[in-house]
């Protein structure tokens, strides 16, 4: 006899790991609308956060000071763009025709000049002091990451509210704090397909059915679950079953859409396109990002790192030089090679093309950073260290205006001179653009309530 137990486990076990399981997908609805949502006025209805994990440099980028003294001033040479009086690298000069879409930020600020927690903050908006350096690994204690409490108030649907592709950040073994759902739990992780590189775990979301299920077995399975289910609630009326159904079609649902499988898939892409893109796991990423949020993800997180050939995970806008995976090459080295600004041109200005051709980009927000900026002053290995204290972000779509320069920093691109931008100014600047109002309430395990963010939305920035 097959007990009602047995046929719950046995459809979790069916693919797609812990989404098959209708627990996943059940949104805590009650809570969520027990008052009327606060929203903001912002026009998008997706974002794709390109995150440059390591910390990209501002000076070599986006915020050039060509009268700095030698050993601050950058190895690169700034170029005019499409925009007057804005410039940017001469190694992104694909870019420079889009900055009419751009608004750079110069002022972002923060305090820490370490990894794991500059992470945590920059994705999750929350200070933590009390994570470990290094491999702090993540848990259900953490804050939720964006992608996260934007899909926490999303209605549910046959495609998931948030992803992170190509992997979560991670390395030795442990994936970082500040990139799942932390206390909201696991229904609102985001989906990852791929585990990082150097952590012995299977990928917790998996599109593919596993060997010796079809999906003919799986409507067989499926009906198989109906009907015990049905027997039981005809027995037991019991009221922890109501309600159960609809998030249970939608877990089979998200199993077998063709949609939920093209969304994943390029092969429908034409070769022009996956060209202009790039032919590298970047360029894939862009246009990934592009064909999720196009069939209605809502927040797509696009980390960008690059496992070496010895298969040592590097975050390579972390730009000191003389990495042994790498050669010994120097910062500067790292920043033109194959994994840093080629592909980030190529890819992202193909991404502005792509969404204002399609008439997307109005209502797709992208944003763009890392963890934290770089050192005033090169080091040794031609490269620049760790710096909290200021960085640049990129935003585009979303009813952000472009062609504009947000803040500005000092003579050496160290500190804000004007306009300092918290974190939490910048999260809440993007949830307005989703149209969340930052006062929006989520609740620990516990039932203790926090503000989806601390910060005000910078309205300036918007059209």
């Amino acid at each position: 006899m097959l007990h009602r137990r047995d046929a719950m486990m046995r459809l979790g076990q069916v693919g797609l790991g812990a989404m098959t399981l209708p627990a996943l997908l059940q949104a805590e609805t009650a809570q969520r609308m027990a008052k009327p949502l606060a929203v903001g006025s912002g026009k998008a209805k997706s974002c794709i956060l390109v995150y440059l994990w390591g910390g990209p440099p501002q000076q070599d980028m986006w915020d050039f000071k060509p009268d700095a003294p030698e050993g601050i001033r950058s190895l690169f040479q700034p170029i005019d763009t499409i925009t007057p009086g804005i410039q940017v690298c001469e190694h992104m000069p694909q870019i420079a025709q889009h900055t009419d879409k751009l608004a750079i930020i110069r002022s972002l600020t923060h305090p820490s000049n370490n990894h794991e927690p500059s992470v945590y903050h920059t994705l999750t908006g929350r200070v933590n002091n009390n994570l470990a350096v290094p491999r702090n690994a993540r848990n259900r204690r953490d804050f939720p990451t964006l992608g996260s409490i934007v899909g926490y108030f999303s209605p549910p649907s046959g495609i998931p509210a948030s992803v992170t592709i190509p992997r979560p950040i991670g390395h030795d073994g442990v994936v970082y704090s500040g990139t799942h759902a932390g206390f909201l739990g696991p229904k609102f992780d985001p989906i990852e397909t791929q585990p990082p590189a150097e952590v012995s775990e299977k990928a917790p979301h998996n599109f593919a059915l596993p060997p010796g299920v079809d999906e003919h077995r799986l409507q067989l399975r499926y009906g198989l679950l109906n009907t015990v289910e049905s027997i039981d609630r005809e027995m037991q009326q019991a009221k922890a079953t109501r309600g159960l159904d609809s998030y249970r079609e939608q877990a089979f649902r998200m199993l077998t859409s063709p949609q939920a499988k093209r969304a994943f898939s390029l092969d429908g892409e034409s070769d022009r396109l996956r060209d202009r893109y790039g032919r590298n796991e970047y360029g894939d990423c862009f246009l990934m990002a592009r064909r999720l949020v196009e069939a209605g993800v809502r927040l797509v997180t696009f980390t960008w790192y690059y496992v070496a050939k010895d298969g040592n995970v590097l975050n390579v806008w972390d730009n000191h030089g003389g990495t042994g995976s790498l050669g010994g090459i120097t910062g500067y080295q790292m920043l033109k090679d194959n994994y840093c600004l080629p592909p980030l041109d190529q890819g992202f200005s193909a991404l502005m093309e792509d969404l204002t051709e399609r008439g997307m980009l109005d209502e797709t927000l992208v944003a763009m950073y890392g963890e934290f900026g770089r050192t005033p002053k090169i080091n040794p290995n031609k490269g620049r260290d760790h710096w909290g204290a200021c960085q640049s972000v990129v935003l585009a779509g979303g009813g952000i205006r472009g062609g504009q320069v947000y803040g500005s920093s000092d003579e050496h691109a160290a500190y804000p001179k004007t306009k300092p931008v918290s974190v939490e100014d910048l999260h809440a600047t993007m949830f307005h653009s989703l149209g969340l109002s930052p006062d929006l309430e989520i609740h620990d395990t516990e039932n203790r309530p926090y503000r989806i963010s601390e910060g005000q939305p910078i309205h300036e920035l918007f059209s």
